[in-house]
């Protein structure tokens, strides 16, 4: 895959998750007031928690991956985009426009789910 193309998927996906943050956060403070501003049913504080869980949830996974999209915009600033961390051999293009954050050759991205898995069992 071309680094330009590259950067620029990154980017705009950087910005994506940035507005969709900046979107969640709001959400938050809405529900924060309306959750202040009235007296509720316990069932109904109960699903208010679930939906700030879910949430929660949600933004801590786009930080991660805001950190995976920056951490792969320096490694095409430093010349090492496209190359596994592990190995240093090239990862394919079909990977690398499909997700252009990842660090991990195909082989190696199955060494580190099978090693997660059993880590998880």
């Amino acid at each position: 895959m071309d680094p330009d193309r590259a950067r620029q998927q990154l980017v705009t996906e950087l910005d994506d998750l940035d507005e969709s943050m900046r979107w969640a956060s709001r959400e938050d403070e809405e529900q924060v007031a309306d959750e202040a501003a009235t007296s509720q049913h316990p069932a109904d504080h109960g699903t208010d928690i679930a939906n700030r869980m879910e949430q929660q949830s949600y933004v801590e996974t786009a930080r991660n991956q805001r950190e995976r999209i920056a951490a792969a915009l320096a490694r095409l600033d430093e010349g090492s985009w496209g190359r596994c961390l592990e190995c240093d051999r090239p990862i394919d293009d079909e990977r690398l426009a499909a997700r252009p954050e990842v660090t991990l050759c195909r082989e190696h991205q199955a060494a580190a789910e099978r090693r997660e898995q059993l880590r998880g069992a």
